[in-house]
């Protein structure tokens, strides 16, 4: 017996899946576990690729290299740097390495505890504590670093050189040398005294 095909008008078509990058899965959602839910409620942020190449006898070879951010938004992040033949395979490892490099970093509320300015390399970074409201004023590169960080109110400043890799690092270290009002007290074994709110004065009954 022969084959019977379908027509074309009896082709079965398969609905297509979304397209673009919208409905992607971003580099900024959470990992998910081995049941579908979110293990932890990490950000993965990837702040700059390049692109390496090697001359070989049959052509080109190119590398390439992700640096990736990872933090909670709750005062735990790390930076990582993943090499591979292809981007989303450094990309990955870049996330991996990431999060076994994360660190804990003192914030207070919303912001930093205190100014502070650190240099790693060529790059200078300028933090400062803001007043609620202000937002993040950064660069893409600083920004990644204070929002997977968990800050969102801070002014900061880039003095010096651009390069990716030395701002990530700069902003990174001059977290990490943050440190509370409670912790130094508590080093030097002192307590901190509560001062109470001067009260309102009270009004004099006026008189006849």
């Amino acid at each position: 017996m022969a084959d019977i095909k379908p027509s074309e008008g009896d082709t079965q078509r398969f609905p297509r899946g979304p397209r673009g990058r919208r409905n992607r899965p971003g580099t900024d959602a959470g990992e998910a576990g081995l049941d579908g839910q979110p293990s932890e409620e990490l950000v993965e942020k990837v702040v700059f690729i390049n692109r390496s190449s090697k001359v070989v006898k049959g052509g080109r070879r190119f590398n390439f290299s992700a640096l990736v951010v990872v933090g909670d938004k709750k005062g735990r992040v790390g930076v990582g740097l993943g090499k591979a033949s292809e981007v989303a395979d450094a990309i990955r490892r870049g996330g991996e390495l990431a999060r076994t490099q994360m660190v804990a970093v003192s914030l207070k509320d919303a912001t930093i505890p205190h100014e502070v300015l650190t240099e790693f390399g060529g790059a200078k970074i300028v933090l400062r504590p803001a007043s609620p409201g202000t937002g993040i004023i950064a660069g893409k590169t600083v920004r990644a670093v204070l929002e997977s960080a968990g800050v969102k109110d801070v002014l900061t400043k880039s003095l010096g050189s651009n390069n990716a890799a030395n701002v990530v690092k700069a902003t990174l270290q001059g977290l990490l040398s943050l440190r509370r009002r409670e912790d130094i007290f508590k080093s030097r074994g002192l307590e901190i005294r509560s001062v109470k709110a001067p009260e309102p004065p009270q009004a004099v009954p006026p008189t006849v």
